[in-house]
């Protein structure tokens, strides 16, 4: 896993999806987002979680919480370039699951990120998203 940080995009896949949505049409965008985050879901709870597939559940839940109130922009090099439409309401609660799904027991990123020093910074990281999500 090609990974410098623990920010949603801080890691190869993430920046791989944030060109996929550049290069996609803005009225394309929101299913693009919907897509990352049902694919994480469609993994059953006691499957492994690929951590390619994980990654970009985060990246999509962060510019999901970014339009929350008390969300946070993405403003890294590595997000998206090209801005997103106003993204519909229902894909909080979807995202808040996939990350719930990302922190869970048989997903290979959270292991990633337990075998680290910073893994209690990514979980955190993690956690305020959902929890502007939930909010929201």
């Amino acid at each position: 896993m090609g990974t410098w940080d623990i920010g949603a995009f801080d890691n190869d896949h993430a920046a791989d999806f944030s060109g996929e949505l550049d290069e996609a049409a803005p009225a394309e965008r929101g299913a693009l987002l919907r897509t990352a985050l049902t694919e994480v879901l469609a993994v059953g709870a006691d499957d492994y979680l690929d951590s390619d597939v994980a990654v970009t559940a985060v990246a999509a839940a962060a510019l999901i919480a970014a339009q929350c109130p008390n969300g946070t922009p993405v403003t890294t090099a590595y997000g998206p370039q090209e801005p997103l439409p106003a993204l519909a309401a229902d894909l909080r609660p979807l995202a808040v699951a996939a990350l719930t799904r990302v922190l869970a027991e048989e997903s290979e990123l959270a292991e990633l990120w337990d075998e680290t020093d910073e893994g209690p910074a990514w979980r955190a990281d993690v956690a305020r998203l959902r929890t502007v999500l939930t909010a929201a």
